[in-house]
């Protein structure tokens, strides 16, 4: 059980949902993957809740200002970075909008919410108290994500000026799809447009980790989700499936491949 001290800058390293029914999220969610959940006060009648694994913690949610005019339900990702004014700063100049931010979380880090160029909004985070996710490579852990964007070349150029990521094709592969590594970590993908549903607005796709895609797709469904993409195989890959929890956020449940 690999454990996460320390997020390398640029890396995957929070996420948080912002959803319209945190009780019922909740529920959802540690059925779904196992997860705990505490609750911690963030102001009147609103609370953070922390979501954890063998006592290490994987992901968050909080509820939605109503006011936020229109956010619906959604995963937001947070990237690594170890000073968030000079990354908003390099956001901006290549072509990135700063939405909010930076700002200082109490104790926990500073962060800023960056809309990229293509219309994909995401959030970076320069950890204090807080390193983001500690634990990786179990079930109900984060573990790639990608980005759904519709044009791929500005959005590449973009996140490479910004975090350094590499952004290419695999060896010999022709299925337009492109990978993203950041340092020498694999972190996640860009689909090619075609692939993406049209009427979804650009977005982070998060993938989470599961034993068993059959499984874990069906017991969400059980539980009130709704699945955009029923569980597909890509070979030597392995096999994943598209999902939206009951209040609509939408996320991807991923199990590996079994080499053998």
């Amino acid at each position: 059980m690999p454990q996460i001290e320390k997020h390398e800058p640029g890396s995957l390293c929070w996420i948080e949902l912002g959803t319209t029914d945190q009780n019922a999220a909740k529920q959802f969610y540690t059925s779904l993957f196992g997860w705990s959940a505490q609750d911690s006060p963030m102001g009147p009648n609103a609370f953070y809740t922390m979501f954890s694994l063998e006592g290490r913690n994987c992901a968050a949610a909080y509820t939605l200002d109503q006011k936020a005019q229109g956010a619906p339900p959604h995963w937001m990702l947070y990237v690594a970075t170890d000073n968030a004014d000079e990354t908003a700063a390099k956001a901006t100049k290549a072509g990135g909008k700063v939405m909010a931010g930076p700002f200082d979380v109490f104790i926990f880090g500073r962060m800023a919410v960056i809309q990229d160029p293509t219309g994909v909004v995401f959030s970076i985070w320069q950890p204090n108290t807080h390193p983001g996710t500690q634990i990786e490579g179990i079930p109900g852990t984060l573990c790639w994500a990608d980005l759904m964007t519709p044009d791929a070349d500005r959005a590449k150029q973009f996140y490479s000026d910004v975090f350094g990521w590499q952004i290419a094709a695999g060896e010999n592969d022709s299925s337009g799809y492109l990978h993203i590594k950041n340092g020498d970590k694999y972190i996640g993908g860009v689909p090619p447009a075609a692939h993406r549903n049209p009427n979804a607005p650009p977005h982070w796709l998060a993938y989470f980790l599961v034993a068993s895609c059959d499984e874990s797709t069906a017991k969400a469904k059980e539980l009130g989700a709704r699945a955009y993409v029923e569980p597909m195989t890509i070979e030597h890959v392995g096999r994943w499936s598209v999902l939206a929890d009951p209040q609509g956020a939408v996320f991807a449940a991923f199990e590996a491949a079994h080499h053998g």
